[in-house]
């Protein structure tokens, strides 16, 4: 892990090509190091504006490396950029994964936390952004310092809740997620998900508790080693409501994970929040499958990522964007 501290970030220095990206060291509030890259400009935009930056939340146990080519691309239509690893993940692995005590909830409360204020601090004065995959649209609503955004754009972002998976699939997601996973994380102390080639390994508290998720993602931390009291758990889910950026929440129709319930359940926290919910056909865009991780492949730079780049400069869906919408909903509607 890089070693310089967020006051400290090497993009300070003057000799270093703004169009790659720097490593970066954070803290989070429980002392907690946490790395990650930022793409920063050494020019104002021309136009005199602020310049947006951009923060990237992974998906579950997937490195923030895997969101280069995504965050590049921004890098050059204008924004600054910044990707991280989660407390457990990548950049921000400890030396003993089996002793680390993490959870979704730190995730969120600590890690995303730390980067918002991060952004806020180092890039100030310039709207901060949020581009969510998967889990990392559900961390969003547990920063405390949420209000800081001005925009999100989200792809299959949801909390695995099992009843949400494509019906198709179901019975195999079970057996993964909800017999090996759990069995696997008891054994060797956290879950060895690299040496099965199904993501990064990760983290106890976070395969657990995606274990055994619930209908209301709160109550999946009633009963647990991480258990919260009933206020806290109120808190928790009231916490979403705090944001007030705009939100699209992309959706493919053949991503087993991201189904319109699961993305419309997320959704359903972020009460003061403007939410339109987009789904895309493969076919839409003249393929195949995409599926719950190819929506980042450079592949995709000319047909799926202009939605995004539309979305956090305008706010708007452009007229000829693919998919259709599944719902549209106003704060409090």
């Amino acid at each position: 892990m890089h070693t310089h501290t967020s006051e400290e970030s090497s993009t300070a220095d003057k000799d270093i090509d703004a169009s790659q990206p720097q490593p970066v060291a954070l803290t989070a509030d429980d002392g907690y190091r946490l790395g990650g890259f930022v793409w920063r400009h050494r020019e104002p935009l021309a136009h005199g504006a602020p310049r947006p930056v951009v923060i990237i939340n992974a998906a579950t146990s997937v490195r923030c490396r895997y969101y280069f080519r995504f965050a590049a691309w921004l890098h050059r239509h204008g924004w600054d950029a910044i990707v991280y690893d989660y407390r457990g993940i990548g950049e921000s692995r400890p030396a003993n994964l089996a002793a680390l005590e993490a959870s979704w909830l730190d995730w969120g409360e600590r890690d995303f936390e730390a980067v918002l204020r991060y952004a806020h601090r180092a890039f100030s004065g310039q709207p901060i952004d949020v581009v969510g995959h998967s889990i990392g649209g559900f961390v969003i609503g547990l920063a405390p310092s949420n209000t800081l955004i001005r925009r999100v754009f989200t792809m299959g972002a949801q909390y695995a809740h099992w009843r949400d998976y494509a019906r198709r699939s179901r019975p195999a997601m079970l057996w993964k997620w909800h017999v090996v996973m759990p069995a696997l994380t008891r054994l060797y102390g956290y879950f060895p998900a690299g040496r099965l080639g199904w993501m990064e390994d990760t983290p106890r508290g976070v395969a657990l508790a995606w274990s055994r998720s619930r209908a209301r993602f709160e109550d999946t931390y009633r009963h647990s080693p991480i258990a919260r009291g009933q206020a806290q758990r109120q808190a928790l889910a009231s916490r979403f409501a705090a944001l007030r950026a705009p939100i699209l929440a992309t959706s493919v129709t053949d991503d087993a994970f991201g189904t319109v319930a699961a993305v419309e359940r997320l959704l359903g926290y972020f009460t003061r929040s403007d939410t339109i919910h987009l789904r895309i056909t493969p076919a839409a865009v003249g393929v195949e499958s995409i599926g719950h991780f190819a929506f980042f492949h450079s592949r995709f730079e000319a047909d799926l990522w202009p939605i995004a780049l539309g979305w956090l400069r305008t706010g708007q869906l452009a007229p000829a964007t693919p998919g259709a919408i599944v719902s549209s909903h106003g704060a409090l509607d």
